[in-house]
């Protein structure tokens, strides 16, 4: 494994380019492209840039890319709302309430929904932090409205503290992170929080919820590798901001974890492994210090 690209920089650029394409609308670029690696042009183009297709929300996360409707979902978790873009139309609302669905006002300072994804019937599946549940809409994906089923929201009898990312495989399993940052202390010490860690799970299709690993302290975005031998998860904790590597048998049973890397940032570069997605041929993208990194 090598570290292709490092770093796309979006803390220290202060000011932006307009980049026009024909045919397309003009986006504001950020940032900047940092290629270590020849390899990493196979990858990105050799011109491309960093765009900023919306801004000016509180904390947006879980970015789904819905193919069959050309838009982009993302949630914008203290607003507890989840936004639609499309190229044509840009920004707006797309569902709210997205996470927190109570009629009592929320304490927690991330009460919407974070991670999303689609089951294998193209539903909407959402991590609700202010719910602490995994959910699904049960309308149609033209016509979104905040009706949910609850999927999961307790392990031996104990609910989940707030689940944030999400991803399926191929066999229909669910597999989520839970750590504790839909809560309103959003720490371990929370007097709400039932569990006594913050796991990594498998909702089997049968419905049936296995707990992966009880040892990390902060997982937060996960994704397969293609063959579905092993699972990607990242850890955002400062004490131990690593992206970690769960080897499954076929049975989806752990059978390894290990550090896939360590992603100290160094003195000046903020933030941690958080989201992530891997795509077919196994490259690797994932937010961490600085920007996104890039791993072959």
């Amino acid at each position: 494994m090598r570290l292709l690209l490092p770093v796309i920089v979006l803390t220290t650029v202060t000011a932006c380019q307009q980049t026009p394409r024909s045919g397309q609308p003009t986006f504001p670029t950020t940032g900047q492209i940092e290629r270590l690696d020849p390899g990493l042009d196979a990858i990105i183009r050799p011109d491309a840039v960093v765009e900023v297709i919306a801004e000016g929300f509180d904390w947006s996360e879980g970015p789904l890319w819905v193919e069959s409707a050309d838009m982009l979902l993302f949630s914008d978790v203290p607003k507890n709302r989840v936004y639609k873009w499309t190229e044509a139309g840009g920004t707006e609302v797309y569902l709210e309430p997205s996470g927190y669905t109570g009629v009592e006002p929320s304490n927690r300072r991330e009460p919407g929904s974070n991670g999303l994804t689609l089951d294998q019937e193209g539903r909407l599946v959402l991590c609700q932090h202010g719910d602490r549940r995994m959910a699904r809409m049960e309308t149609p994906l033209d016509q979104p409205e905040a009706l949910f089923t609850t999927l999961v929201d307790c392990y031996t009898d104990k609910r989940l503290n707030s689940p944030n990312d999400v991803v399926y495989d191929s066999r229909g399993d669910l597999f989520f992170t839970d750590p504790p940052y839909g809560l309103p202390r959003q720490n371990d010490d929370d007097p709400i929080k039932e569990l006594n860690f913050n796991g990594v799970y498998r909702l089997a299709s049968d419905g049936t919820l296995h707990l992966l690993t009880d040892t990390l302290t902060r997982p937060n975005g996960l994704a397969f590798f293609p063959d579905e031998s092993k699972l990607l998860v990242a850890n955002s904790d400062p004490a131990k901001p690593n992206w970690y590597l769960i080897s499954l048998d076929e049975d989806r049973a752990v059978t390894d974890i290990r550090i896939f890397h360590r992603a100290a940032g160094g003195p000046g570069i903020p933030g941690l492994p958080d989201g992530l997605k891997i795509d077919r041929n196994g490259i690797v993208f994932a937010s961490g210090p600085g920007g996104v990194w890039i791993f072959d």
